[in-house]
């Protein structure tokens, strides 16, 4: 970025300031970590301190919900057993 740029950033209230692509990088690598990275999403989720930061974390937040509620599915479903039984057999063979 250039002195403008800089400038233009600069003057942007810290709760709005804009993230930068390694952090979105470094707060996803955070956010996988078991139970920590959950501990610092629920944090950030409600945290006021940047927003663009808050609503990342609650979009990592949904991802994750609607992976674990077609994960329950295929588990009650029984279709999860399926893919399982059809992986293991394949490669046994």
């Amino acid at each position: 970025m250039n002195k403008n740029e800089n400038a233009v950033v600069n003057s942007i209230p810290s709760e709005y300031r804009p993230l930068s692509a390694w952090a979105y990088f470094g707060y996803s690598i955070l956010f996988a970590i078991p139970v920590l990275g959950f501990i610092f999403l629920i944090i950030y989720s409600f945290s006021a301190q940047n927003i663009n930061r808050r609503s990342f974390a609650r979009s990592y937040f949904c991802g994750l919900i609607i992976v674990l509620v077609l994960t329950l599915i295929l588990v009650f479903t029984g279709a999860l057993t399926a893919i399982i039984t059809a992986i293991t057999n394949s490669v046994g063979k």
